[in-house]
């Protein structure tokens, strides 16, 4: 699927509020993560999920972490079910995007009434 910028964010975002709507705040973080890998996959997206990444320093692997879900190899999609999106979900984001190379995260919290969204570019 070779979209690009905001019309794959768009789309990206418009399966997030399906599933929010379909299922509702309340539920544990993985629950969101496997409906939306479903949905995304339905749209013909390419899901990774739960993507191991490399943290690195001086060129040497200082450790790693995971990625919730990264789509179509270019946004990374990092989901909450908590109070609010804080600022320590913003800066992980970032170094995410900065030990990826990928340009784009959202941040969904499927916890708050209405979907909650931030979007991270670096």
């Amino acid at each position: 699927m070779e979209l690009v910028g905001n019309e794959l964010t768009d789309r990206l975002l418009n399966a997030a509020v399906t599933v929010h709507r379909e299922l509702g705040p309340g539920f544990l973080e993985s629950v969101y993560e496997a409906a939306l890998c479903h949905e995304l996959t339905k749209r013909g997206h390419v899901v990774e999920r739960q993507k191991r990444i490399s943290i690195r320093y001086d060129n040497v692997e200082v450790g790693e972490h995971r990625l919730d879900l990264l789509v179509d190899d270019s946004v990374i999609l990092e989901l909450k079910a908590c109070r609010a999106i804080e600022d320590i979900h913003l800066a992980t984001a970032r170094s995410y995007l900065k030990a990826t190379g990928c340009k784009i995260a959202l941040i969904l919290n499927f916890a708050e009434p209405k979907l909650g969204i931030r979007r991270v570019v670096l």
